[in-house]
């Protein structure tokens, strides 16, 4: 990673801001602590798109020809040599669009449910704030407005309200907040670190994970703050991830066997099932928008890899089956394609790169396709 970054020329603070935001959003995007396994000098050989590299200084990249709605788009961060910018791009690789262009830090971009409008996490005020802007990349709007760290924002199911993770207390803690920046709220209010929350489907509760118990466990409350409830509940790491579609069951990450593996549960903590058996590194499960299948990341070949399997662990396959390592799998909203990050060449020459294939590891394509580092793909309702 040292060699990358100075292949790029970023100075020593960009090379510590780079390293800083692809560690918190590789923790964010995972859940899970785990180590990246050595990349292969080989890349990926999927055809790619042709796509123009954006740049900070090409302002014709700049025009805001997206629509007011999102109209089949991937939300994605690109880093430069000084900052990073958040862009969108057609399903295919082409129209890329520039949204922001701060100096400073903008990254975690994501989609309202209506597609109108995006959420995102910027340093331009000399901390990171959260930040609503029109999917057109028009009305930027602090909604934070603190000189804390404000991290991680999630809409809520209606859009009304975005939850995300706050350290103006003195410690991480789950806060809320209304889209126009009213009703900061702290939900969590313990002594002990809450973090990375995440919405029921239908808006009534928020799964996080805490330490308020001694170690990494999975909690769930009530939107409002109310009912807190250790749903893990074991003496090892467990890892929050995501809710099911119907909203029946919480997948999520735990070391209890004695490296990380996957399991599910009911929202009330029952049956425990374990879906994945390896001595490998199992982590970020993402559910089919069916809920029938979970995807996920592996290092059981050697290397990270986008893995299949039906929600009940049976049916597992290598879906990008690489010699580099992929991350960070993201199904599109009808279920038939999967965006992922791809770390292509080796760690002194590589960069992440977009990727999406259909949902069965066929025509996988290199949406990016850029000497830059692109990440954080998240596809438009």
């Amino acid at each position: 990673m040292i060699q990358l970054l100075k292949r790029t020329r970023l100075s020593r603070n960009d090379q510590n801001n780079l390293l800083n935001f692809l560690s918190s959003w590789l923790i964010a995007a995972t859940l899970v602590a785990c180590n990246m396994s050595s990349a292969s000098t080989q890349t990926p050989t999927p055809t790619t798109s042709s796509i123009e590299n954006p740049t900070k200084t090409v302002q014709t990249s700049l025009t805001n020809t997206a629509k007011p709605s999102s109209s089949g788009r991937i939300l994605f961060v690109v880093f430069m040599e000084d900052s990073s910018d958040i862009y969108t791009m057609k399903t295919d690789g082409s129209e890329v669009t520039q949204l922001t262009t701060d100096p400073e830090y903008d990254n975690y971009p994501s989609w309202s449910p209506d597609g109108m409008r995006i959420v995102f996490q910027s340093r331009r005020d000399g901390n990171d704030e959260i930040y609503v802007m029109n999917a057109d990349g028009s009305g930027e709007t602090n909604l934070s407005n603190n000189p804390a760290t404000d991290s991680f924002p999630i809409w809520s199911p209606d859009g009304t309200k975005i939850v995300f993770q706050s350290d103006r207390d003195g410690n991480d803690e789950v806060y809320v907040v209304n889209t126009d920046s009213s009703g900061v709220t702290n939900l969590s209010n313990d002594p002990a670190d809450d973090n990375l929350p995440n919405w029921s489907p239908d808006g009534m509760k928020i799964i996080f994970q805490s330490k308020r118990d001694g170690n990494n466990e999975v909690y769930v409350m009530d939107a409002d703050g109310s009912r807190v409830t250790n749903l893990s509940n074991n003496p090892a790491y467990d890892y929050a991830r995501g809710w099911s579609p119907d909203g029946t069951k919480i997948a999520f990450v735990s070391e209890r066997s004695g490296n990380n593996d996957i399991y599910k549960m009911n929202t009330d903590g029952s049956e425990v099932t374990r879906l994945t058996d390896s001595p490998s590194q199992d982590w970020y499960p993402t559910w089919s928008p069916d809920g029938t299948k979970i995807a996920f990341v592996s290092n059981r070949d050697g290397n990270n890899e986008i893995y299949l399997m039906n929600a009940d662990g049976s049916g597992l396959v290598n879906l990008s089956n690489l010699p580099s390592n992929e991350t960070y799998p993201a199904w599109s909203p009808d279920g038939t394609r999967i965006a992922f990050l791809s770390l292509s060449g080796d760690k002194q020459t590589g960069n992440y790169e977009i990727y999406v294939m259909n949902a069965d590891g066929s025509q996988m394509t290199n949406l990016t396709n850029n000497p830059l580092h692109d990440m954080a793909p998240d596809w438009s309702p």
